[in-house]
């Protein structure tokens, strides 16, 4: 396993726990976020008629930097894949909006969250949802099974994002739509961020640029490929996370504020599509 899949699992892991535990889980390590009341990237992204009614374990867990389910147009009976579940908020929503008829998986690696989700679930009798472990990079499900594809902040964590979104490519039904919630960035980001590995956590370093992003997307086979930014994070949002990592951030900002954002990606797998 890779030293960045290492990390992400261990602090996810500890994530679930603080979750269970009656704490607000966070996208970085407690250390760097000791000084802020909230996240800035994960706070305050769905609103109370959303949440109502879920378990508060699964709202504390959430480590989204959006809310795919928010932009995300689905239909009763649609089979709706979410890559890197965590606690289960997007899929058990999802499954609120497909329905009996329809299916949510909720895909995870980190066993502390799948145990949380499945707790979830039981507390909120969503027969419609199924969690299965492994990586993003390798689904564990058949060709042309999904009808949408959602992600919370996850595939900017990945080490192999083109593999990802492969993929995605082929697990999609021709038609299926890829609409996740990523951190992206505009412009280049330093190098000193992109190498650290406690960042790509943080939901910071691994984040692609949005011209990048495109790139990949169709080169994986997507077509109407659409990025829409949903939050613009300025230097301020980010001084903990990287003065934690020993960065001069007043030496940084005028290279970084405004560059990192959360956005929302559409793309959508051609109805006869060329495997790439």
């Amino acid at each position: 396993m890779n030293t960045i899949q290492e990390t992400v699992k261990e602090l996810y892991g500890k994530a679930a726990l603080r979750a269970t535990q009656g704490g607000e889980a966070s996208c970085c390590e407690p250390s760097c976020c000791s000084s802020l009341s909230r996240d800035p990237v994960t706070s305050n992204l769905y609103g109370d008629s959303q949440t109502a009614g879920l378990p508060e374990e699964a709202v504390l867990a959430s480590l989204g930097c959006g809310n795919p389910t928010a932009l995300t147009e689905l239909k009763p009976g649609e089979v709706v894949l979410d890559l890197g579940s965590g606690g289960g908020i997007d899929v058990l929503l999802s499954a609120r909006r497909v329905g009996p008829a329809g299916k949510v998986y909720g895909l995870d690696m980190t066993d502390e969250m799948l145990a949380l989700a499945n707790d979830n679930k039981r507390k909120a009798g969503a027969a419609n949802v199924e969690f299965l472990k492994g990586e993003i990079e390798t689904i564990p499900l058949p060709d042309a099974s999904v009808d949408v594809i959602i992600s919370n902040c996850v595939i900017n964590l990945s080490a192999d994002k083109d593999r990802v979104l492969r993929e995605a490519f082929r697990v999609l039904k021709p038609g299926g739509r890829f609409a996740v919630s990523d951190v992206v960035t505009r412009g280049t980001i330093p190098a000193e961020i992109r190498q650290s590995v406690l960042l790509w956590v943080g939901c910071v370093a691994g984040a692609l640029e949005q011209r990048e992003y495109r790139a990949k997307l169709a080169a994986a086979g997507f077509e109407q490929i659409g990025i829409e930014p949903t939050r613009i994070y300025r230097v301020e949002d980010a001084r903990a996370f990287l003065s934690a990592e020993g960065i001069d951030v007043n030496a940084l900002a005028p290279q970084v504020d405004g560059r990192f954002m959360s956005a929302f990606v559409r793309a959508v797998k051609p109805h006869d599509p060329i495997q790439p």
